[in-house]
């Protein structure tokens, strides 16, 4: 493939994410992006966790970790947990309201998807699932 088409595509996906990150924001009712949506997600499957093992988890530095819980917390969406046998020890936990701003945040999500790949018929759609799928078994093979 030549450097040229490389760069387009990469391009491409760049304005395709972008759009779909805009429009989440607009839609979505809390003043979060989508990173903190990610802890919420993790901290709702696995339950309350420390927040150096959440970064290392979802690929953030430990200081951006501390400023999405900060934010968190001040919304209400979660709680630290302070252990009565080490207080240095303090793992982030959803709180209830997390867990309904999550299933917003999901139902917008599914909306925004539906609306994106409605373009497509449903030739092109199982088409673009096998690119995908091919596209992450590459990744995995790689480990890029």
């Amino acid at each position: 493939m030549e450097k040229k088409s490389i760069f387009q595509l990469i391009h491409m996906i760049e304005q395709v994410r972008n759009e779909n990150i805009v429009r989440f924001t607009r839609e979505f009712p809390y003043p979060v992006s989508i990173s903190p949506i990610l802890v919420l997600g993790e901290l709702r499957a696995k339950g309350p966790r420390k927040q150096v093992d959440l970064a290392e988890v979802i690929g953030y530095t430990k200081g951006a970790m501390t400023n999405i819980a900060t934010k968190l917390v001040d919304l209400g969406l979660a709680e630290r947990l302070y252990d009565d046998n080490d207080r240095r020890t303090i793992h982030l936990q959803i709180t209830p309201k997390g867990i309904e701003a999550l299933k917003e945040a999901q139902k917008i999500g599914e909306k925004l998807y539906i609306e994106l790949f409605e373009v497509f018929d449903d030739e092109e759609l199982k088409q673009y699932i096998n690119l995908q799928k091919k596209l992450i078994a590459n990744m995995k093979n790689k480990k890029l």
